[in-house]
């Protein structure tokens, strides 16, 4: 007998129109991906490239000094200016300086850090410890900043526990800024001693071999990647920031500081774009260095 169920219709065929270009997408992998990266890819360009070009063709520009206008008449004013004057000559060594401590500061605290979470800890207290370094990504910036003004004041929380406070200075700024940055130096690290297989590790131990050697032949090469990462992040955080100076850092300034004030009480953005190319070129010589080591490949 015959079912009394209608039957659901059938979905309507594609428009001859989009049949060509359904085989078009299939065929070509690379138009397929052409279209779904075009949106991203143009954002990413007109955000990051087209601001940076400006920046870079801003800093050969001037500020006249009696209507206080910018001068749009190409000179190479500014850059001459941050190379013979020294107060940027050592405002660039200290922050370098400063960045380079906070680095070495993060990565001496996250590697026990990271291998215990990696390697020792359950896989329950290991979640509990990936949460526990997360969370203080949540809280503001500013209440980090302000929190640790308040710890390292005269009379503050590390004076009254007797550990004795250094006061405001380039001290206070290593700090508060290898506190804030560390999260992003440990969780690179954890990712790469997870990849590390526990029985390469009782392999080499079976062999005899010490553990020294274990660490230098088979942790360390995997290693190493993780540890460019978060150290790529702390030392390029570090150089461009300029909130933490302000608020312990006393009378100490930084490349961030400067280029705060040019653009804004001092009103010379044309010198402002000059400083804050010393931060990128500084990078790009970093990152340089450190492609012909090898290490940004495995990253």
């Amino acid at each position: 007998m015959a079912s009394t169920t209608e039957s659901a219709p059938a979905p309507a065929l594609r428009g001859p129109a989009a049949r060509p270009a359904s085989r078009l997408l299939h065929r070509w992998v690379w138009l397929r991906l052409s279209l779904l990266l075009s949106a991203p890819l143009a954002w990413m360009v007109l955000v990051y490239v087209v601001a940076l070009a400006a920046l870079l063709i801003t800093a050969f520009w001037s500020v006249d000094s009696l209507s206080s206008e910018i001068d749009r008449t190409w000179t190479l004013d500014n850059f001459r200016t941050l190379l013979e004057n020294e107060v940027y000559r050592n405002v660039t060594v200290r922050t370098v300086v400063v960045a380079l401590a906070v680095t070495v500061v993060d990565v001496a605290i996250a590697l026990p850090i990271a291998f215990y979470m990696a390697k020792v800890a359950s896989p329950r207290a290991r979640r509990m410890l990936v949460v526990a370094v997360l969370t203080p990504l949540w809280a503001s910036y500013l209440v980090k900043v302000f929190a640790w003004r308040v710890v390292l004041s005269e009379g503050g929380l590390a004076e009254w526990t007797g550990l004795g406070t250094p006061g405001y200075g380039l001290t206070a700024v290593i700090i508060a800024q290898a506190y804030i940055w560390l999260p992003y130096v440990i969780l690179p690290i954890f990712a790469a001693l997870e990849r590390v297989p526990d029985s390469l590790l009782e392999a080499a131990g079976d062999l005899g071999a010490p553990a020294r050697t274990v660490v230098r032949t088979i942790v360390m090469p995997l290693l190493v990647p993780g540890i460019v990462a978060g150290a790529i992040f702390s030392f390029s955080l570090t150089m461009g920031d300029y909130i933490t100076v302000n608020i312990v850092g006393g009378t100490s300034q930084m490349l961030g500081n400067l280029v705060f004030v040019n653009a804004g009480a001092a009103n010379n953005l044309p010198l402002a774009a000059a400083i804050a190319m010393i931060p990128i070129v500084v990078m790009l010589v970093l990152l340089t260095a450190i492609r012909r080591t090898g290490a940004l490949e495995n990253l």
